[in-house]
């Protein structure tokens, strides 16, 4: 499945356990040598909720939390509720699309985390032409720079820089946005993914920054390379995010021809 291109493997484990590694991750994951996506999800049973989402990175790290995945999920299982590593997402289709509560974001330089106590609302670091993000958790870390011209803005070669500064002791996502009258236009490099063609949880750190700052206001359209979110937020009240959830194909895998 795919969120704007955002795109998923995802593994049905609630009724038979599925033995995912990191490494067997990477293989599926793999564009050319396995089925190829930006992060695998393994669906699990779950006593908090309707079911757990277990997120593997490309590189077979794991995420705490993915809004386009939960948008997926929602779409392919009709679960309302949705455990992941980081909090409770609740889920719901509205009309032909799919909305989810993010849960609250959080500020605390702790909380995102850092390495040591900066103020969020704008870190005193500088990557080159980057500097000033404002640092956000919502349900996984990310940075949110906002520029002038955001195509200019070289996220290929200092994603991955910032994404492995000693200052994010988990790594952290980057997000270069512009603010385009009422609409966000917005570039992620996803932690353990690289640049990819949108990011739910980017959307979301990036609206709620520009909330917050007093760029934008609520509800707001996140504009991705893979196409647009909607984005609502108010202090104290979860994130909420809504849009397109695809189903590509479904299909069967022999596990031990990878490694499993």
């Amino acid at each position: 499945m795919h969120g704007l291109g955002n795109d998923f493997v995802i593994l049905d484990a609630r009724s038979e356990a599925v033995a995912m590694t990191p490494a067997l991750a990477v293989r599926l994951a793999d564009r050319h040598q396995g089925i190829g996506c930006d992060q695998l999800i393994v669906l699990e049973p779950s006593d908090k909720a309707d079911l757990r989402m277990a997120i593997f990175n490309a590189d077979g790290g794991l995420a705490e939390a993915c809004g386009n995945a939960a948008r997926c999920v929602v779409a392919l299982t009709g679960a309302a509720r949705i455990e992941t590593a980081g909090g409770i997402i609740d889920g719901e289709t509205v009309e032909a699309e799919v909305e989810v509560a993010m849960g609250e974001p959080r500020f605390g330089w702790d909380e995102i985390p850092l390495a040591y106590a900066m103020d969020t609302a704008a870190l005193p670091m500088a990557w080159d032409e980057l500097a000033g993000p404002m640092a956000v958790n919502v349900g996984n870390p990310h940075l949110v720079f906002f520029v002038e011209a955001i195509d200019e803005a070289r996220l290929g070669a200092l994603g991955p820089v910032i994404e492995h500064d000693a200052a994010f002791p988990e790594r952290i996502n980057v997000n270069v946005a512009v603010i385009e009258g009422d609409e966000i236009r917005l570039r992620t490099w996803e932690r353990g993914a690289g640049l990819t063609m949108a990011c739910g949880t980017g959307a979301c750190a990036t609206a709620v920054a520009a909330i917050a700052s007093r760029r934008a206001s609520s509800p707001v359209t996140v504009r991705m390379k893979g196409g647009e979110l909607v984005i609502s937020w108010a202090p104290g009240e979860p994130v909420r995010m809504r849009g397109a959830a695809t189903r590509v194909f479904t299909g069967e895998i022999d596990l031990d021809a990878f490694g499993a």
